[in-house]
């Protein structure tokens, strides 16, 4: 039979610089790459449609809020929009608070 001492003896060597590089260092590395092709990339490209989107924002376009209001624009500012969201009611809101354009208005008057 074996004696426990022997069965102790043949043990594995401690893990060398290189070991720990495979083993964790390489994995990390690769859910990193995989996290930014799959979620970073797409978000910034979605973030700067939608910075483009609000730039270009004119009298006239209706759009709508991320509060679910759907107003046509009436006035525009530098930080904010005036909508008019039925007859005589006009609303004032921040520009980044415009989820989507539904449909172009009239050309800017030079």
């Amino acid at each position: 039979m074996i004696t426990p001492a022997l069965a102790q003896a043949a043990g594995v060597p401690p893990p060398t610089t290189g070991d720990v590089v495979m083993t964790f260092v390489i994995p990390m590395a690769m859910v990193f790459a995989i996290v930014y092709i799959l979620i970073i990339r797409p978000q910034k490209r979605r973030e700067k449609a939608h910075q483009d989107l609000i730039k270009n924002v004119r009298r006239g376009d209706t759009v709508i809020t991320n509060g679910g209001l759907i107003g046509k624009v009436s006035r525009v500012d530098e930080t904010e929009l005036e909508l008019e969201v039925a007859q005589n009611v006009k609303v004032r809101t921040v520009r980044t608070m415009i989820a989507d354009v539904k449909a172009k208005g009239e050309p800017v008057k030079q």
